[in-house]
């Protein structure tokens, strides 16, 4: 089995259940140190919901990752620019960004945008947006690659969540971040896989723990990771010297 990132042999680590029922193999890639599915064809089954009912975490994590992205954008990029929430779920984190002040568009081509509707992304565009972010979609890849050139084709600053494969690789009952409940995570990256994709695609790879950034862009890492860590403190700054959309996109719904 080839990895799906560098195309180095890989190796099988494990087999588990998936969502109780399937049998799954995992490989780990020795040389980019890539964990991912074989063959993940209960991936039809896993996706009949495409939020899956287990993410107790979706409504805080898009608050607080809001708060990060608000800060980095005011005091790093250009906050008059457009910016894309890239498989963006209901569209909460798009609202959020909105109702802060900054020109979020939503898309996701898999599930209902319920909370940011009006504001999709016309991905046929040819300016390009300030940012994409894509929050917890990374390990949902089965083909990372040719998604991620995708996405680099909207924005060439790509900030995205995940969590990092541990090592020693964890057995299957020993990481949470598996889910093997409900198998739409098929895709475990470490700092090497994350830096090799970088390189491949001619980026540098900002490492902030469970938040990342792909950019051609030169940045403190240390700088990063102080905004990331004190968003929580820092947050009403922007909020108070930022204009909400709000009441304007009210004003445009509403026509």
């Amino acid at each position: 089995m080839n990895c799906n990132i560098c195309g180095h042999i890989a190796s099988h680590h494990f087999s588990v259940k998936i969502m109780n029922n399937y049998p799954g193999d995992f490989f780990i890639c020795p040389n980019c140190k890539f964990l991912f599915a074989g063959n993940p064809y209960w991936l039809k089954e896993a996706y009949r919901n495409p939020i899956n009912l287990s993410d107790t975490g979706l409504v805080d994590r898009n608050i607080h990752f809001h708060k990060i992205i608000s800060l980095i954008i005011y005091l790093l990029f250009d906050k008059k620019g457009r910016f894309i929430d890239y498989a963006g779920g209901y569209g909460l984190f798009t609202r959020l960004m909105r109702d802060t002040g900054f020109d979020f568009y939503w898309y996701d081509p898999y599930c209902e945008n319920l909370l940011s509707k009006g504001f999709e992304y016309i991905m046929n565009s040819k300016e390009k947006a300030e940012i994409l972010t894509a929050f917890e979609v990374f390990e949902h890849l089965e083909n990372p690659l040719p998604e991620i050139e995708k996405m680099l084709t909207y924005s060439s600053n790509i900030f995205f969540s995940t969590e990092l494969l541990p090592f020693p690789v964890p057995d299957p009952e020993n990481f949470w971040y598996y889910c093997f409940d409900h198998g739409q995570h098929i895709s475990f990256y470490s700092p090497d896989t994350l830096s090799f994709i970088a390189r491949k695609f001619g980026l540098k790879y900002y490492n902030l723990g469970n938040l990342h950034l792909f950019s051609a862009q030169k940045f403190s890492l240390l700088y990063l990771r102080t905004l990331k860590k004190g968003a929580r403190f820092l947050y009403p700054f922007v909020k108070l010297n930022m204009n909400s959309r709000t009441f304007e996109d009210h004003l445009k719904l509403k026509k």
